[in-house]
């Protein structure tokens, strides 16, 4: 799989791009601040729906324009799809596929597979649980676009029900069944959606468990074995996923908790409070794992994706964003030659020297027009230098 031609409209710094790509490697080049990485994470968007950098489509949009476009012809197999995104801050977002609209973005999820490597990365090892389960949820989608439909609905049903879970609290006191049976109805919602997510989840790390550990192996021989489990927040056993199981748990723990709940105001139950649990040995790597041990655990979670997408049938676009620059030799030496048989790599640095000297790749300069002053005048220059 590559992506044969890249179109920007009013995204991020870019008012206006028009790229044609071919396979192997592509590497831009050019200083902080020009908008090199708003490249890849157009790319990123168009295969996941979402940005490695922010939570909320709003940034993505230009100052001063009303929406931007992110448009990709992607090529599998000899066969080429169109993928135009358009992206409204504050309303919902519209897309086509083969120039025809389609009901939701979310159909175009999967058409394009990519892996994105990025210094986010290290937020995966120690940041927030929120960032390991979107690495889940992104991963999961690519594979199995149908999981992209059940997370839009969970978040839809979890939305609301934090909304009545505040109006109900003081309907408690007065008597007022009305709103606890309309609470009841939406248990039942979140229970099902959630157990559909969970399972998938769940089905997804134990796929991943031993391309993590491989991968950990690969970039940190010497270190202690990595290993990673699905904790869930109802009592389950995550390596044997039943979705009926699981609904029947989170409904029972819903129950348990929703005194807590009402006075909270807030949903304490469910896939949004899950984490996926890495460790080193016998040690969380989050608070005990070195720099160098966050970024090997870091890299191998996202080589474990890309040999997933790759069993699947086509190799993933690569995408390396400013990457090469955060590793040390043994990392970089590690990931290049993981990159080395990929359909397709699109690589970002702010210098050529942050690329692997023997790489043979395409370069394209991001510079200024004589006498402009921002990154919203950079422009592309193919083949340079």
């Amino acid at each position: 799989m590559y992506v044969r031609h890249l179109g920007l409209r009013d995204f991020r710094s870019w008012a206006n791009v028009e790229l044609d790509l071919t396979p192997g490697r592509t590497v831009f080049v050019g200083s902080n601040g020009f908008g090199k990485t708003n490249l890849v994470e157009a790319l990123w968007y168009s295969s996941t729906l979402g940005s490695h950098r922010v939570a909320t489509d709003a940034p993505l949009v230009r100052v001063g324009a009303q929406r931007a476009v992110v448009s990709t012809i992607v090529v599998n197999e000899g066969r080429e799809c169109a993928v135009d995104l358009e992206i409204t801050a504050g309303r919902a977002n519209k897309a086509r596929l083969n120039r025809s609209p389609v009901r939701s973005p979310r159909e175009v999820v999967g058409v394009l597979r990519a892996v994105l490597f990025a210094p986010e990365d290290l937020a995966l090892v120690r940041g927030d649980p929120g960032d390991r389960r979107r690495y889940l949820d992104d991963l999961a989608a690519v594979r199995r676009p149908r999981v992209a439909g059940i997370r839009a609905d969970y978040d839809k049903v979890l939305r609301q029900r934090a909304a009545l879970l505040k109006s109900a609290s003081g309907a408690r006191f007065r008597g007022d069944r009305g709103a606890l049976e309309t609470l009841d109805v939406w248990d039942g919602h979140l229970a099902a959606h959630g157990a559909e997510l969970m399972a998938a989840r769940m089905t997804l790390v134990n796929e991943l468990a031993p391309e993590v550990q491989k991968s950990y192996q690969l970039l940190a021989p010497a270190s202690r074995p990595a290993s990673i489990a699905y904790h869930p927040s109802v009592d389950v056993e995550p390596d044997r996923p039943d979705v009926s199981i699981l609904e029947a748990a989170l409904l029972e723990k819903m129950a348990a908790r929703r005194d807590a709940e009402l006075e909270r105001g807030v949903c304490l139950v469910g896939p949004h409070r899950d984490d996926l649990e890495l460790r080193l040995g016998e040690q969380p790597a989050k608070g005990f794992a070195s720099h160098g041990e966050s970024w090997s655990m870091a890299l191998a979670l996202r080589l474990a994706a890309y040999e997933l997408l790759r069993a699947d049938g086509s190799d993933p676009v690569l995408l390396l964003d400013d990457v090469f620059a955060e590793l040390d030799a043994a990392r970089r030496e590690a990931l290049a030659a993981a990159a080395e048989s990929a359909e397709q790599v699109l690589v970002t640095a702010a210098v050529v020297d942050d690329i692997p000297r023997d790489w043979s790749a395409d370069r394209i300069d991001i510079t200024l027009n004589d006498g402009d002053t921002g990154p919203a005048s950079a422009v592309l220059t193919v083949g340079g230098g």
